[in-house]
């Protein structure tokens, strides 16, 4: 990252006078599981020993109508470069 001396100590250039990161380099996505209960709460410890994502970050499973299946949606924001 080239860093401007004009702007002061470590302050990038790439970013807007406030600070913030630029909205069009982020993007929401959203991961859904569908399974029995068992199988969905499984599949989030996994990605949690992973580092995706929080277990208090899915939805609360949800029915789906169909016997024995939940879902569990996740919305993530991810850098689009």
């Amino acid at each position: 990252m080239f860093i401007d001396p004009n702007l002061g100590a470590g302050a990038p250039t790439n970013l807007p006078a406030d600070g913030s990161l630029p909205e069009h380099q982020y993007e929401d996505v959203r991961i859904m599981l569908f399974g029995t209960l068992a199988a969905v709460q499984n599949t989030i410890a996994i990605l949690f020993q992973l580092n995706y994502a929080e277990p208090n970050d899915w939805s609360r499973p949800l029915a789906t109508g169909r016997p024995n299946e939940v879902m569990a949606i996740l919305t993530r924001r991810v850098r689009v470069d």
